[in-house]
């Protein structure tokens, strides 16, 4: 593909991409137009069920979307970093630049927790864009030391360590293998670590403790890396990913009675469960576009998923600017730019209900439009 921008920082030609997997482009493109939808609804009181993150045990769609996006992030990662160490590249270079990604992950996702105010005894300090950095640090750290039968092994050990600590270890209070919201091990650490800067005031989703299991979802991505990489027919390898994955949800519903499926503790039935879910549907978009050669619908998908880091941080503040942007209402106070756009351009035509997921969707639509400028452009901003 020609590359007709000048490099720059952050911005890589593609002539200088490695060879890619459309498949995978696409697949990460929908997750992170899944996170968008999920996450700019017009209104919170009014969201279809669907959308919603499970109270606590269980799952919804809308559970999948974020280990669906670790998940990619190992199997990018098989296309990277392990070839880049099979080609023989300086292992503290590669090093270097995880580290530098890791930090800028983490950056920020601190500095969209803090915008606008940017008030450091309000701020949380987890969230989703730290979780992708130390996800993505750790697991690296595995592949710089460890082979294909090593990394398998420390992503089981991973979560049998996380089952055994947090049925077994007693929190304060409350005893061993409390899973309450309160009282298991996890939001414990977190509010030993983290105080009062956590997405809720006693726990937080994307805590410490629980990102060890995530780092077990990236290390399941990688592995399936290596089966794409392994040189096998192309049919062959949608078989073994149809297989693999109802494997993996089998085992996740078949430990859900004893560790349940739960996002908000990433417990390990969660993390195998949604890795499976995460093969099945990596193999229907494998088969369709690069065995299939179908690959016109996924265009806009493929646009979104080659600038799936950007469009996620600029669509959160996006959304959060709109939220500061405050204009008068009729009874003399003031609201959000964002909800009067919801109230006033969606609401009297869609209802409440219809209307909040018509502005969600509207969102989605114009990022894709402007994915599809950058794509046509051959821009991708890279960390």
């Amino acid at each position: 593909m020609a590359q007709d921008v000048p490099e720059r920082q952050g911005v890589v030609p593609t002539d200088k991409l490695r060879p890619r997997l459309a498949s995978l482009d696409a697949f990460r493109g929908i997750t992170i137009a899944g996170m968008i939808l999920v996450n700019n609804p017009g209104s919170w009181s009014y969201v279809y069920p669907p959308l919603r993150h499970a109270e606590w045990h269980g799952w919804t769609p809308t559970d999948l979307i974020f280990p669906f996006f670790l998940f990619i992030v190992g199997v990018a990662m098989s296309f990277s970093l392990v070839a880049r160490l099979e080609r023989g590249d300086d292992r503290r270079q590669i090093f270097l630049k995880v580290l530098r990604r890791s930090l800028i992950l983490i950056a920020l996702g601190l500095f969209l927790s803090g915008f606008p105010r940017f008030d450091i005894g309000a701020m949380r300090f987890p969230g989703v864009l730290q979780r992708i950095g130390l996800a993505y640090f750790f697991a690296s750290l595995v592949v710089l030391r460890a082979g294909i039968r090593g990394q398998a092994l420390i992503a089981a050990g991973l979560l049998l360590f996380y089952w055994a600590i947090m049925t077994l270890v007693p929190v304060p209070g409350y005893g061993a293998g409390n899973l309450t919201a309160d009282g298991n091990l996890a939001a414990y650490i977190d509010r030993a670590i983290f105080g009062t800067h956590m997405w809720r005031e006693t726990w937080d989703p994307e805590g410490l403790l629980s990102t060890v299991p995530a780092v077990a979802t990236t290390l399941c991505g990688l592995l399936t890396g290596h089966l794409l990489r392994s040189g096998k027919e192309r049919l062959e390898i949608v078989a073994w990913l149809f297989v693999l994955g109802w494997a993996g949800i089998l085992l996740g519903i078949a430990w859900n009675p004893l560790f349940p499926i739960n996002k908000n503790l990433w417990t390990s039935s969660y993390v195998v469960f949604t890795a499976g879910a995460a093969l099945q549907f990596l193999a229907v978009c494998y088969w369709l576009i690069d065995v299939k050669g179908r690959k016109p619908w996924s265009r806009p998908a493929i646009a979104f998923g080659m600038n799936s880091i950007a469009v996620f941080f600029l669509s959160g503040l996006f959304v959060k600017s709109l939220i500061q942007i405050r204009i008068p209402a009729a009874d003399g106070a003031t609201t959000s730019l964002y909800a009067w756009i919801y109230q006033h351009l969606f609401v009297p035509w869609a209802g409440s209900l219809n209307g909040s997921l018509a502005f969600a969707v509207a969102n989605i639509l114009m990022w894709s439009v402007l994915m599809e400028l950058l794509y046509r452009r051959r821009i991708f901003i890279k960390i």
